[in-house]
């Protein structure tokens, strides 16, 4: 079995996504508690015993809140950078296997390769994920892509892309003036149209899959992304929008022999 992934839920009351591939699965992420990852694992037919790894992207607690405490009750190796590591007291952990921003490494036969990028925290990764010809990039919380984001993750097979927020929303918003200027900023989080924007620099007919995922509650729609983004999401194969308490079912990737 090629690639396929799906996710316990994306936003910033929490975030976990799945990928798998050869009897083999990763967590990126754990932003729940036990009961709670269980429980959205269980939805998609898996245990947390089932998981070879857990990969953390950075030290934000709806990304990190989880991945000690289950880390510990299923014994999984946890893999992350020096700087996500030091960030935070997290507690013991199993098994630690430290990262560097630019060094591809395996898991079973998954090819991971951390990609640095700018968002403010201590050193941030996210993802591109490799197994039997696929490829999956997981690529949110950053407020900037730069053009080793943009070489990293251009002809991915399928995209789990970040659109955060909408300008406007965000500056008429409830967010404290400090917050606005954090998510809006350079290191904060994508905008829809940052994100459109992307989409169209590196391309998107190869896509079999696209999920526009990370989306605000408070400074974002799903009607206002799909707009952002119609023209990519009208061209792709699948589209789909991550919601906060569902996240999105398995989607897998397809490739010929």
């Amino acid at each position: 079995m090629t690639l396929r992934f799906a996710s316990l839920g994306s936003g910033s009351k929490g975030n976990g996504t799945l990928v798998a591939s050869g009897g083999h699965c990763l967590l990126v992420d754990c932003g729940f508690t036990i009961k709670e990852t269980e429980r959205r694992m269980a939805r998609l037919g898996l245990s947390p015993a089932d998981l070879s790894a857990i990969l953390v992207t950075h030290e934000h607690s709806d990304h990190l809140s989880g991945v000690a405490p289950l880390a510990r009750k299923y014994g999984i190796p946890v893999y992350l950078t020096p700087g996500t590591l030091r960030a935070r007291d997290i507690g013991k952990l199993p098994e630690v296997r430290l990262i560097e921003g630019h060094q591809p490494f395996a898991v079973a036969d998954i090819q991971v390769t951390p990609v640095a990028v700018p968002h403010d925290a201590r050193e941030a990764a996210q993802f591109v994920f490799r197994s039997r010809g696929a490829s999956l990039g997981i690529l949110t919380d950053l407020g900037t892509v730069t053009p080793h984001v943009e070489e990293h993750f251009s002809g991915c097979d399928a995209l789990v892309l970040e659109a955060n927020h909408d300008p406007q929303m965000l500056a008429q918003g409830p967010y404290p003036p400090s917050l606005k200027r954090r998510v809006g900023g350079a290191y904060g989080h994508l905008s829809n149209q940052q994100a459109a924007g992307f989409l169209q620099r590196v391309g998107y007919e190869q896509l079999q899959h696209l999920v526009v995922a990370h989306i605000s509650e408070k400074n974002n729609t799903v009607e206002l992304a799909r707009t952002a983004l119609a023209d990519a999401a009208g061209r792709v194969a699948n589209c789909l929008f991550a919601c906060q308490q569902e996240g999105f079912d398995w989607l897998q990737i397809d490739k010929g022999d």
